[in-house]
């Protein structure tokens, strides 16, 4: 079971957008990674090779809200709102909610909920 000094630590490196960073330092080596309906992806490496290869495909990712924190036992879940800034010059907002499993100090399985919609849907100017 994770501390919540463990969690907001967690938080605080993806709100700083070091997000390579975070799956390096708190999920475990044989960690589980799964985008809504998507394929499971395994394995501490191969989730940092895909959050690298992401990264690579768009010009920003803005942390614009994490919270709720809620947090019993080994499940953790947080609501994320993201901008996402496009190497085309597009945004877009992602609000998703994270669910983790944690064991101690390591997440082992992260589950991400979010409408796919809002993946096609620009920022609105204003």
């Amino acid at each position: 079971m994770p501390t919540r000094e463990c969690v907001k630590n967690f938080v605080a490196v993806v709100c700083e957008g070091r997000f390579v960073e975070a799956i390096a330092g708190f999920y475990a080596p044989e960690a589980s990674m799964q985008e809504n309906q998507g394929e499971i992806r395994h394995g501490r490496d191969a989730l940092i090779a895909q959050e690298k290869a992401f990264l690579g495909m768009v010009s920003g990712i803005v942390v614009k809200r994490a919270g709720p924190v809620l947090i019993d036992g080994d499940s953790v879940a947080i609501n994320w709102l993201f901008e996402i800034s496009l190497a085309d010059g597009g945004r877009r907002h992602l609000d998703e909610v994270a669910l983790q499993t944690w064991e101690g100090d390591r997440i082992v399985a992260e589950r991400f909920y979010y409408d796919p919609a809002q993946r096609e849907t620009a920022i609105a100017e204003g």
